[in-house]
């Protein structure tokens, strides 16, 4: 299944794609794709819902605003330096533990959105980026395999930071990773059984129609599993939570010179199966 939201801001409603085409109302059955959902077992009910009521739910309005594809999460928790060749063009040693840092919750956005460059800001800078969604609780978890079963899907993410804040300001990652809208999410959520192998995806990003990431996730450090697993050792991981996996090479930090976003460019980004996200740089 391939799970979306729709509706304004404040007003967002859970759906569904089918046949990539038709959207499907579904908060006649469902309040939101949230904590409660995938802790209560809803995938399972949402896909007998589909397969013997899809015709029953309303459509989705034409020209409804795509909202995150769920729900704002309890945490964000993003991985640094997980590709070993983005961390060579930083500079940067392969790391040997996962490095972690957490993004504000409320920088989740949809995948159209507008994406605001924060006032002071000279050091915006794009990441695309595979997001892991967890689909129920886990803490100290036995292995990447058990790991594996706690994993809802996977979607689209926009990891946007400003360097400056983050590492120019006392080098504290998370400021420059929490202003709004640095979190674009979707178009859609893919269960488990959407994505062939998730450990070979192909992803891509472009600056004004010019390529600026290529990568594949078969050179992440470390894969989905083991991440999963591995944070389950630190920390609950909640139903619904969502895990920022790393980018590949091509950051604008590592050109040279280095080269940043401004109001008026266009960033699209895509990874392969996950659908593609398009936003427009804004001043807040």
């Amino acid at each position: 299944m391939k799970l979306i939201r729709f509706g304004e801001p404040g007003d967002e409603r859970p759906g569904v794609l089918i046949g990539n085409r038709r959207r499907k109302d579904c908060s006649a059955a469902f309040a939101d794709w949230n904590h409660n959902f995938f802790q209560g077992g809803g995938p399972a009910l949402l896909a007998q819902l589909v397969t013997e009521a899809a015709e029953s739910l309303p459509d989705v309005p034409d020209g409804a605003r795509w909202a995150s594809c769920v729900a704002r999460p309890g945490k964000v928790i993003c991985i640094g330096l997980n590709y070993s060749d983005h961390a060579a063009e930083t500079g940067a040693e392969i790391p040997g533990e996962p490095i972690v840092f957490f993004k504000a919750a409320n920088t989740v956005v949809g995948p159209y959105d507008d994406l605001l460059i924060p006032r002071g800001s000279e050091k915006t800078d794009w990441e695309v980026e595979l997001a892991i969604v967890i689909g129920r609780n886990a803490r100290y978890l036995d292995s990447a395999e058990q790991a594996a079963r706690h994993i809802a899907g996977y979607c689209l993410a926009h990891d946007v930071s400003e360097r400056q804040f983050q590492l120019e300001r006392g080098g504290q990652w998370v400021k420059g990773k929490s202003c709004d809208t640095f979190n674009p999410l979707g178009p859609f959520m893919a269960t488990k059984d959407e994505v062939a192998d998730v450990h070979n995806l192909e992803m891509r990003l472009d600056v004004n129609g010019e390529r600026r990431q290529s990568g594949n996730t078969g050179t992440m450090v470390f894969n989905p599993f083991f991440l999963v697993h591995y944070l389950s050792q630190f920390m609950t991981l909640e139903a619904g939570d969502v895990i920022s996996t790393g980018t590949p090479p091509g950051v604008g930090l590592g050109m040279k010179p280095p080269q940043f976003l401004k109001a008026g460019d266009v960033v699209e980004l895509s990874i392969d199966g996950l659908g593609s996200q398009r936003q427009t740089c804004k001043n807040a």
